[in-house]
C-alpha cells in the first residue's frame, strides 16, 4: 500500500457514524468513497497526486474502517445523506465525486438525490444504478452471496478469494486482502441496504460530466456493461484500463490518476 505523504486531518460528519479525512486546501472538492471491505486509504495514490492542486477528501463508508459507532437505522443507504453533511460541514457547494464499485453506486445515489451539489462524478466497475437489467442483478446478487457465505465463515478465507477477483496486480492483491481481513463480519448488515438504492428512479437529465471506467481484467461483463451505460448517456466519457482488474485505482494508480485528472478539468 502506499503510504499517504500528505497531511490528512480525521473527522466526523456531525450526526452520523461516518469518518472522513481531509487533504490539500485547494478551491474544488473531490470525494472518493470505496469498494466494499475495503476503507479510505485504497485512495492513498490519488490523494497524494491530487492533494497539491485540490482539497481532496476520502472516507470509511458506513461499517468499513473507522465508521463503526452506528445508531439504530444507520445503513449504506443513507451514504448520500452522510455526504451531503461532509460538504455541508466543510463549506462545500459542489463537488467531483469519485467511486470504486460499492463506491459507483453509492456516487450515482449521492446524483440522484442532489445533482445540484456535483460538479462531476466518476464511476469504476460499477452499472446504472436506474437501469440495472434484471437477469444482471441476479447473477450479481448470487454472486455476493456466495462470497458474504466464504466471510461469515471466514474473512480470511473470503479475503484469499476475494483479493483475486478483485485486483489484477500481485500488489494491489496483497493491499486489498490486508483492507479485507480488517472488515468486522457485523458490518454485513450494513450492506444489506444496497437494494435500496437500484432501479428506485429514473435518470434526470445531467447537468454535470459523468465518467465511466473498468479494468480490461474485470469480469467479462464489466466491460460490455460499462459500454452500454457510457452508450446510453450523450457526452459521458468511457475509460478502458489496461492491466488493471475491478480496482482499476489501486492496479493502474498512474493511468487512473492521469484520466482522474483530465476528466476533473474539463469540468470544472
Amino acid at each position: 500500500m502506499e503510504e499517504l505523504r500528505v497531511k490528512a486531518e480525521q473527522k466526523r460528519a456531525e450526526g452520523t457514524p461516518v469518518v472522513y479525512y481531509v487533504s490539500g486546501e485547494g478551491s474544488e472538492c473531490v470525494v472518493f468513497i470505496h469498494a466494499a471491505f475495503a476503507d479510505h486509504t485504497q485512495f492513498n495514490s490519488q490523494v497524494n497526486a491530487l492533494a497539491g492542486q485540490y482539497k481532496v477528501i476520502t472516507l470509511d463508508v458506513i461499517g468499513h474502517g473507522a465508521s463503526q459507532d452506528v445508531s439504530k437505522g444507520d445503513g449504506i443507504e443513507k451514504m448520500s445523506q452522510y455526504i451531503k453533511v461532509i460538504l455541508d460541514q466543510e463549506g462545500v457547494g459542489k463537488a467531483h465525486l469519485v467511486g470504486v464499485s460499492l463506491g459507483a453506486v453509492v456516487v450515482q445515489d449521492f446524483a440522484n438525490q442532489y445533482p445540484e451539489r456535483l460538479q462531476s462524478i466518476a464511476c469504476f466497475g460499477g452499472y446504472n444504478i436506474n437501469h440495472f437489467d434484471e437477469k444482471e442483478q441476479r447473477d450479481n446478487s448470487k454472486g455476493q452471496a456466495r462470497m458474504m457465505f466464504k466471510a461469515l465463515f471466514s474473512i480470511r478465507w473470503f479475503a484469499k478469494a476475494n483479493k483475486k477477483i478483485s485486483a489484477y496486480t500481485e500488489q494491489a492483491q496483497q493491499d486489498f486482502y490486508e483492507m479485507n481481513i480488517r472488515f468486522p463480519k457485523k458490518s454485513f448488515m450494513f450492506l444489506s441496504g444496497l437494494g435500496k438504492m437500484v432501479n428506485r428512479q429514473q435518470t434526470q437529465p445531467r447537468t454535470y460530466g459523468l465518467m465511466i471506467g473498468c479494468g480490461e481484467h474485470d469480469i467479462a461483463e464489466a466491460q460490455p456493461i460499462s459500454e452500454r451505460w457510457h452508450e446510453s448517456e450523450p457526452g459521458s466519457r468511457l475509460v478502458i484500463f489496461q492491466g488493471a482488474g475491478h480496482l482499476v485505482n489501486m492496479d493502474v494508480p498512474d493511468a487512473f490518476n492521469q484520466a482522474l485528472t483530465s476528466f476533473i478539468e474539463e469540468n470544472r
